[in-house]
């Protein structure tokens, strides 16, 4: 198989794929290395073709859902990542990414695409399987999330939970 026929494929894996694609499942299926497909997603990406890079793999970047987006700021110690998580689900949010202002490459984005706690498991446990470090972490626990939800009036409530558990940032 041509390398610009394989990217046709991995493209069209990706539209009909309901989950995100990991980059060693492409490889195993195409039978190369999983460095010529991160190479292939550079190439599609040039192309035009929106793939967003999540924790659990590649997928096709969702068209703008329906609802209210808004942004809010968090501050709290990697314990807590889930009690925040959880607040933010169970009142009927999704964390679309996670944001920080570092000091030498300013704004830094991490998609995090979590819409259920099994997703939010997930995140976790893929993190202490990694050893990975939060970013959160480089900014002393301080950072924002993009957080899709109904409406305005869902959001003010996602607000005023992670306010009672201690988790909305306050200066």
């Amino acid at each position: 198989m041509q390398s610009s026929e394989r990217r046709v494929c991995v493209e069209d894996d990706l539209r009909k794929s309901g989950e995100p694609l990991s980059a060693t499942a492409l490889a195993r299926k195409y039978q190369v290395s999983r460095q010529v497909i991160v190479g292939d997603i550079a190439l599609l990406r040039a192309g035009g073709v929106d793939i967003q890079a999540t924790p659990r793999g590649y997928r096709l970047s969702r068209s703008e859902k329906a609802g209210y987006a808004g942004t809010i700021a968090c501050k709290h110690t990697p314990d807590d990542m889930r009690l925040e998580f959880y607040t933010v689900l169970d009142n009927g949010g999704s964390l679309i990414d996670v944001i920080v202002d570092h000091v030498v490459y300013g704004q830094l984005v991490g998609q995090l695409q979590i819409y259920s706690r099994f997703d939010a498991d997930e995140f976790i446990a893929k993190i202490k399987t990694e050893k990975a470090q939060l970013l959160s972490q480089i900014t002393d626990g301080v950072h924002l999330h993009t957080v899709h939800c109904q409406d305005e009036a869902t959001f003010g409530r996602i607000v005023a939970a992670l306010d009672k558990a201690g988790i909305l940032y306050q200066k």
